[in-house]
């Protein structure tokens, strides 16, 4: 039986996940965050091994770590949640010490080998899912049913983010948010290992002048098509 796959790429802040999630509702299809995954081996890098800097970084011994603590994503609903030793860390993969570091761990070649190895498992071995990321139509599902590259525009993705956490949407917030934004794109379409960048078969979708529920709505009518 051939799995069915959306796979939504893009840049940071472009909604990705939100936006899988919801079309993961929509089509009775499991969400499946690459990034919370990420965020997972973050947390054992950071926790376990005392990494602080990503200078402080040891692929191997982050693996090592990562398979002694049995980091998985378990079924939860209609997605998965992050376990170590089977107890969930979803609050814990959001702390400010998984993020100012999950960028360094994301970039390491055995880490990401580790990671795309999972998503595979948990995506041949059962439902259909919606899956979000960089690297998911490029890289590790390159057979995928639809490959979306969502963008916007980088002012319109700080608006967002800015929202999101809560803070004053103010021009000189949204100027240095974009300027994050542009540099984030620039260091991720250039890295060495799974650069962000759209996959010749994907249908690029630009959410700038778009709502969150017409940029979902797009998405499904897509797959639908693909589906039927």
């Amino acid at each position: 039986m051939v799995t069915l796959i959306i796979a939504i790429d893009g840049p940071a802040a472009s909604g990705k996940s939100s936006t899988a999630k919801a079309v993961a509702k929509a089509l009775g299809f499991s969400h499946l965050d690459s990034g919370a995954l990420y965020r997972g081996v973050t947390l054992v890098a950071s926790r376990a091994c005392g990494a602080r800097l990503p200078a402080d970084l040891d692929e191997a011994a982050i693996i090592e770590a990562v398979r002694r603590l049995n980091l998985r994503l378990q079924p939860k609903g209609p997605g998965f949640s992050v376990c170590l030793d089977g107890r969930p860390v979803d609050q814990e993969i959001r702390g400010a010490d998984v993020t100012a570091l999950v960028s360094a761990v994301s970039a390491l070649p055995a880490v990401r080998a580790w990671v795309t190895l999972q998503l595979r498992e948990i995506a041949e071995s059962g439902p259909a899912v919606v899956v979000d990321g960089r690297d998911i139509g490029s890289e590790v599902f390159p057979n995928a049913t639809l490959k979306v590259f969502l963008t916007a525009s980088p002012r319109t993705r700080a608006e967002r983010r800015l929202i999101q956490r809560g803070e004053a949407v103010s021009p000189e917030e949204l100027d240095r948010e974009s300027a994050l934004l542009s540099a984030r794109d620039q260091a991720d379409s250039g890295r060495a290992v799974s650069p962000l960048r759209m996959a010749s078969d994907a249908v690029p979708l630009d959410g700038t002048g778009l709502t969150f529920d017409q940029q979902v709505a797009a998405i499904v009518r897509l797959a639908r098509g693909r589906l039927n």
